[in-house]
């Protein structure tokens, strides 16, 4: 039983991760029907500026705080995604309003191959580190109840609960505040917003901007725990099949699918995987993501849509 709640563990904290990327696909696709395919593209880009302004800030301003160093590199990070996020609206989706949505969609693949290529040119293409202070040392709960214990890396209990307050805040913002409900107008209805006087341009970069600093918070931490490699990328695109499940107009479909998803493959990997000889957390979710686009296509909280003829 230790051994069960110890990957059961493990599959929830890696699930909160999952949900933190899943939201950036999420709002984007609320706030302006656009799939946004460029998110793990953002993710790895925001990571890189991290990584590199962490290292560059301290040289050129010669200082050795670690701390200052973050913060620094943080809010530079930020600075970059912003702009990035005004850039996307003036130049590609601003010219493109209305359009068929697979062209929203190529133009996302544009954009995802532009920010690979930009970022190796600005930042280069080594694998770099994030040094945040998360810690990295194991712990070990219940011993009380388990013989030996039920081990958990600290680092993954800490962006656990970073992805499930910034998840939180952001359910907040969406409930509670004017510009999240100028956000929730624009996604049911562009025509209508505007017409009541909510102006489409500044909620598309603000909505960007947002999915700017969630690919932010995720490359920070998953950076920290792989290091900022061009692979970051795909590692996001794991967020694919949870927007899939939990349905790509739903913020708690976002956490809730990736918490299934992360505790899933870890079950499936542990228990399942010795007898199919291995492999299973890698293609786990995106076949319970196939099957569920053949039950119920709009997944577990999405909206079903119907046509009328």
């Amino acid at each position: 039983m230790g051994f069960f709640i110890e990957t059961l563990f493990g599959g929830l904290m890696a699930g909160m991760l999952y949900s933190l990327i899943a939201l950036g696909f999420v709002l984007i696709f609320k706030a302006s029907g656009v799939f946004n395919f460029a998110q793990g593209a953002m993710v790895l880009f925001a990571a890189l500026a991290m990584a590199r302004f962490s290292e560059w800030f301290p040289a050129l301003l010669g200082f050795d705080s670690k701390l200052l160093a973050n913060l620094l590199a943080f809010v530079a990070a930020m600075a970059v995604m912003i702009v990035v996020a005004w850039l996307v609206e003036k130049l590609v989706l601003g010219r493109l309003v209305n359009q068929e949505g697979i062209t929203l969609l190529m133009a996302t693949l544009g954009i995802t191959y532009f920010l690979d290529g930009f970022g190796q040119t600005i930042f280069g293409s080594d694998i770099y580190k994030i040094d945040v202070g998360l810690p990295k040392d194991p712990i070990f709960l219940f011993e009380s109840l388990f013989e030996g214990g039920v081990l958990i890396n600290k680092e993954d209990l800490y962006a656990a609960v970073i992805a499930a307050a910034l998840v939180a805040l952001l359910s907040l913002f969406f409930q509670k505040t004017a510009t999240g409900r100028a956000l929730r107008a624009v996604a049911d209805d562009h025509q209508a917003a505007q017409s009541i006087g909510i102006p489409l341009n500044r909620i598309w970069v603000i909505v960007w901007s947002v999915a700017g600093f969630v690919a932010l918070v995720a490359g920070i931490i998953w950076g920290s725990k792989l290091g900022v490699q061009f692979s970051l990328s795909l590692v996001a695109l794991k967020a694919l099949p949870v927007v899939i499940l939990g349905g790509l107009t739903s913020v708690p479909g976002a956490i809730v699918g990736g918490l299934i998803i992360g505790v899933g493959e870890k079950l499936s990997e542990v228990y399942i995987g010795p007898m199919l000889g291995g492999g299973i957390e890698i293609w786990f979710a995106y076949v319970l993501a196939l099957a569920f686009l053949l039950v119920r296509p709009q997944g577990l909280f999405g909206e079903k849509i119907i046509d009328r003829v």
